[in-house]
């Protein structure tokens, strides 16, 4: 985000400063070239008025000094044509004049004067080259021919262009910081919250952020994200506290409960051993489901204890506990599927979920019903498939089944709290499974428990 934001501010700081520098340096190559030229045509026009008395008479000796003294001061080089175009040789030099200055000195001789040139970039140009007809009387008797090196100006505009790239450099590098402090001063808030967000995520609850600093916005939203940070923990220590206590109440009766029990397997014959077994098995589940309350109302949260477990025994256990109970209500389960099935994932998490979702089958199968329970492998994972054969769900109400308090429209009457499904799909989640529901051919649902995690035996 800070890079962004930089690039944000500093895109339209840069432009303007490209432009703005861009102008100036154009402007100022203009105004060095523009100076260069005036003082040259200055010199130049000195020179008509000599060369003209020099072209009058024909004698070319005060002008040669003069012309002598220039060129050694300025390093210019100055030449004189009389009226038929033929330079004089001044100093016993004789000129030579490309077809350019020629051009030139032909339309001076018809009696135009020169214009001053145009302003031009430094390295377009060697030499500047400027001619002026000399008259008398109104008739041309020839022309003078100043040709000076563009050198000087242009190392005038190299060093211009240099102070200006300092400038630009230096600003830009102003800018930056600016930007950067702007940028940390605009995000420090936000990367605070996330910071926090990230600290009650990992279990801290009492992550708080202390200073409030940055635009008056985040300085509200700093505000309302502690008040809600503390919401949420007074909530979770209500909640913790609730199954800390509940785990604790429901301990006790448990163990008197499973007391009694032993009690009375004493005096029972042993037709009813298997009975008792199965009681047995049911409080030691009710007590690990406690001590797994109590683990969570401890630690805030529950790591899966993951280990190889035999998926097809354990539905085939389930299906077993369940049977007594569906059969009271006149629903017969069916367990069967692939044997052998085994994959890493945690038994108590996939246990949890499938009651979960065997209650609601027993729950919404019709008397004489049957609930089919199988574990079945697929390519990437492990899934426990429960049909039933109840009234079903329509097509459209199938996405909000997981969804917590959902009830259908036609079940209503239906003891139940909508949880279920939720629950069953929360513990999945935590070992990478999930769960899927769907429309079965005859009626009813095709529950699919999947599990994420095959072991490679």
């Amino acid at each position: 985000m800070r890079r962004r934001l930089v690039i944000v501010f500093l895109i339209p700081l840069l432009g303007v400063l490209v432009l703005l520098g861009g102008g100036y340096a154009w402007s100022s190559a203009q105004s060095v070239q523009q100076t260069f030229f005036a003082e040259n045509a200055g010199d130049l026009s000195y020179f008509v008025t000599s060369a003209r008395q020099a072209l009058s008479t024909g004698n070319s000796l005060v002008l040669e000094s003069e012309v002598v003294r220039y060129e050694e001061l300025y390093g210019a080089r100055i030449t004189v044509v009389d009226r038929t175009g033929i330079p004089w040789e001044l100093n016993g030099r004789e000129s030579r004049l490309d077809e350019e200055t020629l051009a030139q000195v032909s339309l001076a001789l018809s009696g135009r004067r020169g214009e001053t040139p145009q302003a031009v970039l430094p390295w377009s140009a060697e030499e500047m080259t400027l001619v002026e007809p000399v008259f008398t009387d109104g008739d041309v008797i020839g022309a003078v021919v100043l040709t000076q090196s563009m050198a000087a100006p242009r190392g005038e505009i190299v060093r211009h262009w240099g102070w200006l790239a300092v400038i630009a450099v230096l600003g830009t590098g102003a800018g930056v910081l600016v930007v950067l402090r702007l940028a940390r001063w605009v995000l420090r808030p936000v990367q605070r919250v996330d910071e926090a967000m990230a600290a009650i995520e990992h279990g801290d609850m009492d992550a708080r952020i202390d200073d409030a600093t940055g635009p008056p916005e985040l300085q509200r939203m700093i505000v309302v994200f502690n008040n809600m940070a503390a919401e949420i923990e007074r909530v979770l220590a209500r909640q913790q506290e609730f199954t800390l206590n509940a785990s604790h109440e429901l301990r006790n009766p448990l163990n008197a409960l499973l007391m009694r029990v032993e009690m009375l397997a004493t005096g029972l014959p042993e037709s009813w051993d298997e009975d008792i077994e199965a009681t047995r098995e049911e409080g030691r589940r009710l007590v690990r489901i406690l001590d797994t309350l109590l683990s969570l109302s401890k630690s805030g949260h529950g790591d899966p204890t993951v280990r190889a477990v035999d998926v097809s025994e354990l539905v085939a256990k389930r299906g077993e506990a369940w049977r007594e109970v569906a059969a009271r209500s006149g629903v017969r389960i069916l367990v069967h599927g692939e044997s052998g099935i085994v994959c890493a994932t945690d038994a108590f998490v996939v246990e949890s979920a499938l009651d979960a979702i065997l209650d609601n089958a027993v729950k919404f199968s019709p008397t004489g019903g049957l609930v089919e329970l199988a574990a079945e492998r697929t390519d990437e994972s492990v899934c426990i498939v429960v049909r039933d054969h109840g009234p079903g769900v329509p097509a459209a109400e199938l996405e909000s089944m997981t969804d917590r308090f959902w009830r259908s429209s036609g079940t209503q009457n239906v003891p139940g709290s909508g949880l279920g499904l939720a629950i069953a799909t929360d513990l999945l989640a935590s070992i990478d499974g999930g769960l899927e529901i769907e429309e079965a051919s005859g009626g009813g649902l095709r529950v699919i428990l999947r599990v994420h995690r095959e072991a490679e035996l």
